[in-house]
């Protein structure tokens, strides 16, 4: 067996000159992008300071080279708490806003990282652009196709970078797993299986009424139709299609990006979906059973979701920082399987590390190949920075997160018209021949909150 660490990979792909270190930023402490003296940082604003965004306003700030100025969030019971820890952590409290478009006027303002419920990740992202500024946006980047296309031309056409909050790009191990493939040890790859597996029950209908006190329900609704307050849309958006698309594009996106990444295929020629929400009943939109598949060329992949299987298990905290253990990949619930001529990949986001197995000998499994990673939250902060100050493109660019959202997009397009094969055109992105399928390529936005056709 052989076993490949982080630094011996590093070593190779330099003496390699090029290969698959080119294009990437990975240092042996992501916490140094150079000295920064303490009028030098990086100046950024925070939007969206719940779940998710916790983490990234922190783990920004503990670096030293960052300050944030602002603390933008529609719920003020929010941003009191996170202006107040930054404050602790960089010694100066940030400003605090409800609404964030007010800060994008202020020059000193390098970036923006954009933490927010999925509809608002498109709308942030290009008035920042716009107001030139680089961006930070968690995954999924978009709510449906057309607002990914109109990220991308924000981006290009004023220079800005844009990093998708899809960490595993910053990988080392998931690196050497996309050479492993690339250098044809795996031999010919026809059929890859991904997996998103876990618990998130249905739940019930509840009253709307009026919003908690010190929350925008306006602005936290934005581009989606109007309505009152409901409980169920503030707290459980991931399951309304106005909102989000469920499962597949919140979760799952991290290993479809991965997937479609290492495997190096873009657009899918055809794609198909069907499932449904049986598990418990409740006003949950979009489905806790799902199966996707994508046709490329001599490739199947195929994403699976159950959101009812407590017997899966996301990769626990000990296993991403442990040098050393693999994921019981029976019950991963974040897994991908890669099928090759020579041999079978498991692979793991998030530190997950990939082993491959070889065939049995007495029935048992043979490990041929393995390396293990650490979750690559910092390294991805990293590239970031170091993108803002060398204008270089990141690891997760704004174009290749879109790309690999569409699955997901594709995936819930076909869902919600009954299951039908959706046919793709490469070049437009657009799905042929179905009107259908096509008047959700793109939502109806509620004014103010427009992206406009020309960004």
């Amino acid at each position: 067996m052989t076993k490949i660490n982080r630094r011996t990979f590093l070593d190779q792909s330099t003496k390699a000159g090029g290969g698959l270190a080119a294009g990437f930023t990975i240092l042996e402490n992501a916490a140094s992008v150079r000295g920064t003296p303490a009028n030098n940082k990086v100046i950024l604003a925070m939007i969206g300071t719940g779940g998710r965004g916790s983490y990234l306003y922190r783990d920004f700030a503990a670096r030293g080279d960052c300050e944030f100025a602002y603390v933008c969030d529609v719920d003020e019971e929010r941003s009191g708490p996170a202006a107040k820890a930054l404050a602790a952590t960089q010694g100066k409290a940030p400003k605090m806003l409800q609404d964030f478009r007010k800060m994008l006027t202020d020059k000193s303002v390098d970036a923006v990282v954009v933490a927010t419920p999925d509809h608002w990740h498109a709308p942030a992202t290009v008035w920042a652009c716009q107001a030139g500024k680089d961006v930070y946006v968690e995954k999924p980047p978009t709510s449906n196709i057309w607002e990914g296309k109109k990220m991308i031309e924000a981006a290009r056409k004023y220079k800005r970078v844009v990093q998708v909050g899809t960490q595993n790009r910053s990988a080392a191990y998931n690196m050497a797993a996309k050479k492993y493939i690339e250098d044809g040890k795996l031999g010919t790859v026809h059929m890859v299986r991904v997996y998103n597996q876990k618990t998130w029950q249905n739940f019930d209908a509840v009253p709307d009424t009026d919003p908690p006190k010190g929350l925008d329900w306006d602005i936290w609704t934005g581009p989606a139709p109007e309505s009152r307050y409901n409980r169920n849309f503030h707290r459980n958006w991931h399951h309304f299609w106005r909102f989000s698309g469920g499962d597949i594009i919140n979760d799952g996106i991290h290993q479809m990006d991965l997937a479609r990444w290492v495997i190096g295929v873009d657009y899918p020629k055809a794609v198909y979906s069907t499932g449904g929400r049986w598990d418990k009943p409740g006003v949950a939109e979009t489905p806790d059973t799902q199966v996707a598949v994508f046709d490329f060329h001599k490739l199947v992949m195929t994403f699976e979701l159950t959101l009812y299987t407590p017997y899966m298990f996301k990769i626990s905290p000990i296993i991403r920082q442990a040098t050393d253990k693999f994921p019981f990949w029976p019950q991963c619930a974040t897994r991908i399987e890669i099928y090759g001529s020579e041999g079978l990949m498991y692979l793991g986001r998030h530190g997950g590390g990939w082993q491959v197995f070889d065939k049995p000998k007495l029935q048992t499994g043979v490990v041929k190949d393995q390396m293990k990673g650490l979750f690559p939250d910092p390294e991805h902060k990293e590239n970031f920075l170091h993108c803002i100050r060398t204008r270089e493109t990141p690891n997760a660019d704004i174009q290749e997160g879109h790309r690999s959202t569409l699955l997901s997009h594709y995936a819930n397009i076909s869902y919600r018209i009954g299951g039908e094969k959706l046919i793709i055109d490469s070049k437009t992105e657009e799905i042929v021949g179905n009107d259908k399928a096509m008047a959700l390529f793109k939502r109806d936005y509620r004014k103010p909150y427009v992206i406009e056709d020309n960004v």
